[in-house]
């Protein structure tokens, strides 16, 4: 930092750890995320991501308040977790209890020894086999925040099912996308590919190439209450080319490291960002609304 500005870096080497997640054990959890960060530390990694819900287990239901943490210095987790974010920035999934005892889904992003955003999983799917809206409560704040490398935007799973939280995002300002999910396989096409692995890459190539953006996914692996969480965590530039993949069904530390200066490179030659008509979008709204 110089004068008070953070110092952008022009390249970033991140590790995805696609993990399986002990439903329910915080502590066993805990050990997990540390031993990683020490392996993507040998490895040169800047950044590690994990995924949705990487410090609990997704089907939790009545297990919820138990393994609640709030992302402060004096919660036994977070202490460890933000002592381990001096060396490396974190993001990390966790159930956040508030103050009235509400209950997120949530992801943190710790630098430095400190926290730096949580955001608040904002759309909770209930419906086939996900039952989120009875446990959990919703977020209701999109928000884009500044880092080392830049200013990012994090969602969680649902949220990037939905247009308008990584467009929100990208007017406010972020270049970089990371995703977090808990994401089960559903379905086979003809070339024995998941429906689910087949849809989620295609969501995120795309907003790589519409919002001119680098995405970064982060998938957990495992079984779960039935549930096969599949893996194959992804990292795309802003011209849409895959950078990294992670295996599928198999637990596995990603590395993938972007060239920052690919954002200047590929808005030159597309300003899809410049051309954006903001106006326009809230005027509009504001019909749609005011029906």
């Amino acid at each position: 930092m110089i004068d008070g500005k953070i110092q952008i870096a022009m390249k970033l080497t991140l590790a995805i750890a696609q993990i399986n997640t002990v439903l329910g054990d915080v502590e066993a959890n805990l050990d997990m995320h540390l031993g990683l960060i020490a392996e993507a530390k040998k490895g040169d990694a800047e950044l590690i991501i994990f995924p949705e819900l990487s410090l609990t287990g997704y089907v939790l239901q009545d297990l919820v308040p138990t393994v609640a943490q709030q992302p402060t210095d004096d919660d036994p987790v977070f202490k460890q977790l933000l002592k381990a974010s001096r060396d490396m920035d974190l993001v990390v999934g966790f159930v956040e209890e508030d103050s009235r005892h509400r209950f997120y889904i949530a992801a943190a992003y710790l630098s430095g020894g400190k926290v730096m955003h949580v955001h608040h999983k904002v759309y909770l799917p209930t419906y086939g086999l996900f039952d989120e809206g009875r446990f959990f409560a919703w977020g209701d704040h999109i928000r884009a925040f500044d880092t080392r490398f830049g200013r990012i935007g994090l969602l969680i799973c649902e949220d990037f099912w939905h247009a308008s939280p990584p467009y929100l995002q990208w007017l406010d300002g972020a270049d970089i996308f990371l995703f977090t999910s808990a994401s089960p396989g559903r379905g086979l096409n003809e070339h024995e590919k998941l429906d689910t692995a087949r849809w989620v890459e295609r969501v995120n190539q795309t907003y790589a190439s519409i919002f001119t953006n680098f995405v970064v996914h982060a998938n957990r692996v495992g079984y779960e209450d039935g549930l096969n969480f599949w893996g194959g965590s992804t990292v795309y530039d802003p011209n849409g080319e895959l950078l990294a993949k992670g295996p599928y069904h198999e637990a596995a530390l990603t590395f993938a490291t972007l060239d920052l200066n690919q954002l200047h490179r590929t808005r030159a030659r597309l300003p899809l960002l410049r051309d954006e008509r903001t106006h326009l979008v809230q005027s509009e709204l504001n019909r749609i609304l005011s029906k």
